[in-house]
């Protein structure tokens, strides 16, 4: 598949005909203002390098670890610095951060197939906003498709017991609650 083709030859305003996007890193200011400028009026989004007020996008540093992409700009004042930012915030995740967002993805397929409802809606965001608030990143990595069925007990009540809780289960006086009420009579 071609991606690209050189012309060796000073730019013409009929080379942006049929273009969705332009590029432009030539040392010629003039010449980059006139690109910048024809595209203006074509409403063709140009990226000039090294000139950010003529780019109508700019690129960044990009980390990426499963479905979690994380891109740094510095709208082209530094994209040295993007890159120095990127690196020392992927430094600072979990190794298998990645896993966690997939697993947390998995749960709200789940959830949602539990709770389908429209007007379940706001619920299920709450819930699982205090999921993912109350449990620490390493435990969203570790968490497992029991755990998620455990923790999925526990939704109609709209507590969220922490993975531990979760893994010593009923012997230890945790057991989910199914929405039911009943009442207990108790004599003293």
């Amino acid at each position: 598949m071609k991606q690209a083709t050189h012309i060796d030859r000073k730019f013409v305003p009929s080379d942006l005909d049929g273009m969705d996007l332009v590029l432009t890193a030539v040392d010629d200011p003039e010449a980059s203002t006139e690109i910048w400028t024809l595209c203006k009026q074509r409403h063709i989004p140009v990226n000039v390098a090294d000139v950010p007020p003529e780019c109508d996008f700019y690129f960044g540093s990009v980390h990426r670890d499963g479905p979690l992409q994380i891109m740094i700009s510095t709208n082209g004042n530094g994209p040295k610095l993007a890159n120095i930012v990127r690196r020392q915030i992927a430094a600072g995740l979990p190794d298998n951060i990645g896993d966690a967002i997939k697993k947390v993805g998995q749960l709200r397929r789940r959830l949602r197939r539990m709770a389908p409802g429209q007007e379940e809606g706001s619920k299920r965001m709450r819930w699982m906003s205090k999921v993912c608030e109350s449990w620490s990143l390493d435990d969203l990595c570790e968490m497992e498709v029991a755990d998620m069925e455990a923790l999925l007990g526990f939704y109609n009540a709209g507590q969220v017991p922490s993975l531990e809780q979760l893994r010593l289960g009923e012997e230890h006086g945790i057991a989910s609650f199914d929405g039911s009420f009943g009442f207990w009579l108790g004599f003293g």
